[in-house]
């Protein structure tokens, strides 16, 4: 069975950071230092679970002008299965109950095709994060598939 939960603040990380660990840091060799910056007790994350299993995570980070979505990740067996697309759909829709029509983030140039199939722009020039080319992308609005906010 597929269940998602919503983890805010410092409580309740510790699946949000296995995940991370496995995907980033293990996976794509991301340093410790550069995935954990100290900024996740201000963002809201999601993690989905199948048979109670921690499988995908994803956070947003609310500035004072964005809605920035980032550190979405699955694990490698579980890939090809929606649960990214599920993940990012969900984190879209927080964005937008609360207020943020625009979400930016910074797409892995391998992930760029994945993010424009859910509707985001790139815009500005490619640059590198932790040793990674990235390109900033944009969303305005809920994704297809996701219900429309009730005025």
């Amino acid at each position: 069975m597929l269940t998602m939960q919503w983890f805010f603040g410092e409580e309740g990380l510790e699946d949000v950071y296995a995940l991370r660990s496995r995907v980033f840091i293990e996976e794509q060799n991301i340093s410790p230092e550069d995935e954990y910056e100290g900024d996740d007790g201000a963002c809201i994350h999601v993690v989905a679970y199948e048979n109670d299993v921690p499988v995908a995570t994803g956070r947003v980070k609310i500035t004072r002008d964005d809605y920035v979505i980032g550190r979405v990740a699955t694990l490698p067996e579980h890939r090809g299965k929606g649960l990214g697309t599920g993940i990012m759909q969900a984190l879209i829709k927080a964005c937008c109950i609360m207020g943020g029509e625009r979400q930016i983030l910074h797409a892995q140039l391998t992930a760029q095709a994945f993010y424009e199939k859910l509707g985001f722009t790139p815009y500005g020039e490619v640059f590198e994060e932790a040793g990674i080319p990235h390109i900033c992308m944009e969303h305005y609005g809920l994704p297809l598939g996701c219900c429309q906010r009730k005025e």
